[in-house]
């Protein structure tokens, strides 16, 4: 694997409770090589989901820093940072998060709509996007007139169509029989393998994380020493 495209140093997070102030994480460091595809694993309240949204500029860390592709992302402006999002992130959550009365084409576009491109080039992406996913049929279909399965190719197409460096998968599989999510996970080892996107994964099944290129495991807001020594 080449050079670090995020580095986490320091990190600590806490939110309020009241007048109570919960720690998430405390001086957590983190390092994920350009191409990794990293699975994260741990129990309920271990900072699974909180680490991704700090990996992926939706919340902010309450100390340390957290630089992307050698640049800090924790300190952008609100507008900066959407904008970094649109450019360099791309997000695939469990239950596929597509608008119900739109076509598979049009919940693929909405990324690009953030972007200065034109409609033409919106339609092109949007085609090899779909493509890519082996959706190409089924553009004009709305979420309803799919199976789950179909959905999540969807729902990646979305997430890759601004060909973001990093991909950011919150149980991708959870909602799906084996026999699909086998498929969905190996389409993301696709494009870890051939496309050379970065993926990090959270998810409770072990099988899905032999998908993966290494294990993390997340725990009170900290990584295993194997991991960290592996």
């Amino acid at each position: 694997m080449s050079e670090a495209l995020i580095v986490l140093k320091g990190i600590g997070k806490r939110y309020k409770r009241g007048k109570q102030s919960v720690p998430i994480f405390e001086h957590l460091d983190m390092t994920i090589p350009r191409q990794d595809f990293a699975a994260i694993m741990g129990p309920s309240g271990s900072g699974k989901t909180t680490l991704l949204n700090l990996l992926g500029g939706i919340d902010r860390p309450s100390e340390g820093t957290i630089n992307f592709d050698g640049k800090r992302m924790d300190n952008l402006s609100e507008n900066q940072l959407a904008a970094f999002r649109a450019a360099n992130i791309g997000f695939i959550f469990q239950f596929y998060n597509l608008m119900p009365m739109l076509s598979a084409a049009q919940n693929v576009e909405l990324p690009l709509l953030l972007t200065k491109l034109g409609p033409r080039a919106r339609r092109e992406r949007v085609k090899t996007a779909l493509a890519v996913v082996g959706l190409s049929d089924r553009a004009r279909h709305k979420p309803s007139e799919l199976s789950g399965g179909q959905q999540q190719r969807v729902a990646i197409a979305r997430a890759i169509v601004s060909d973001p460096k990093l991909l950011l998968c919150d149980e991708p599989t959870g909602d799906l029989d084996r026999e699909t999510a086998g498929e969905i996970l190996g389409m993301l080892q696709t494009l870890n393998r051939d496309l050379g996107k970065t993926i990090v994964m959270v998810t409770h099944d072990p099988e899905a994380a032999r998908f993966a290129k290494r294990t993390l495991h997340l725990d009170k807001g900290r990584f295993s020493e194997k991991d960290l020594n592996a």
